[in-house]
């Protein structure tokens, strides 16, 4: 990752309306528990994308970004469902590596090497090169956005997605460690897009639209790194501070934040200044058992009942419009 001194804000038009788009972690299915088999490779559930269209997208022309993954690229069957949604100007087509699913296959499987960024740098860039040209053979387009699995950027990523003829990352999860297991540490970042240097190539980073909201979201980071110690922990003094609404971190997710949970995040970051939202779910969550979000058609429902009322919201309730990641980076570009 670079340093924050390297970045340039990207920012919109002064006077512009926030903005919200939608980011689709498109991948094939796997058992949560035990993820990385190289076998777990189905994608029945990709043929229950439209749904979110038929329900949520078409009525507010939103147009989201399905980020594919190896398994989805290859699969026909689930590439015509996404190809007929692209093909109607409904969606566009980014890029998502899992490693452990995605040739060439060199690598032992594990924890570390589960997110891309570790493993040697020109192992990565084949991995992925082998997949933006899949997805170029699959969609007849080159993809202009990529978006780590398991946010596992490396310090190679960026030049690797640059040299690959990217445009956008949306890999960097702001205020969030995943250094458990060997993952990335992005508690130096926040909600607000940039610009930064890749090789020879300008990026924009979109980050995962995550944060705090609540009386002491101005002590965030330091308040959620105390309840993250043991001791905090057994007391359960996360949950003390979000019940009260002191503090809570939420991600733009219908998959881990509740419609409520969403529109406080929204109204935080906006007083802070933010004008770009990402909001994001997985593909598999669209047919129930395949995720732990969603186990029931009942799950599904509360699911896709939470999308479309949080952006009938955004846009009545805050005045908020909705625009592609072409659209948006545009936007955003013609304030350089």
């Amino acid at each position: 990752m670079l340093k924050k001194a390297q970045h340039v804000p990207a920012q919109l038009a002064p006077g512009q309306r926030p903005v919200l788009l939608v980011i689709v972690d498109t991948e094939g299915e796997f058992a949560w528990d035990q993820p990385f088999n190289r076998s777990a490779i189905g994608t029945t559930s990709i043929a229950s994308q439209p749904l979110m269209h038929a329900r949520v997208f078409d009525e507010f022309g939103i147009i989201p970004t399905y980020m594919v993954d190896w398994p989805v690229a290859t699969t026909p069957a689930a590439v015509a469902t996404l190809r007929r949604l692209l093909d109607a100007g409904r969606c566009e087509i980014g890029a998502h590596l899992h490693p452990w699913v995605s040739p060439p296959y060199e690598e032992t499987l594990s924890d570390f090497n589960s997110y891309g960024g570790n493993l040697p740098r020109q192992l990565e860039y084949d991995k992925l090169r082998l997949l933006t040209e899949t997805i170029v053979d699959a969609f007849g387009k080159q993809p202009l956005a990529f978006k780590a699995g398991r946010y596992g950027l490396g310090p190679h990523t960026a030049e690797s997605i640059a040299s690959l003829g990217y445009d956008v990352d949306a890999s960097v999860v702001p205020y969030s460690a995943f250094t458990a297991d060997g993952g990335p540490d992005f508690r130096a970042f926040d909600e607000h897009p940039y610009w930064f240097q890749a090789g020879k190539r300008e990026l924009l980073e979109l980050p995962v639209t995550t944060g705090y909201c609540g009386w002491l979201r101005r002590f965030g980071q330091r308040l959620y790194d105390v309840v993250q110690r043991p001791w905090a922990r057994r007391a359960r003094l996360g949950g003390v501070l979000a019940r009260a609404r002191a503090l809570e971190r939420v991600r733009l997710s219908p998959e881990v934040a509740s419609g409520a949970e969403m529109r406080r995040l929204t109204d935080a970051l906006l007083a802070g200044g933010c004008q770009v939202f990402s909001l994001t779910y997985h593909s598999p969550s669209l047919m129930p058992g395949h995720t732990p979000y969603v186990r029931s058609e009942a799950d599904l429902e509360r699911l896709v009942a939470t999308v479309h009322d949080y952006c009938a919201w955004f846009r009545e309730e805050i005045g908020g419009e909705f625009m592609s990641l072409s659209q948006l980076r545009q936007a955003l570009a013609a304030q350089r």
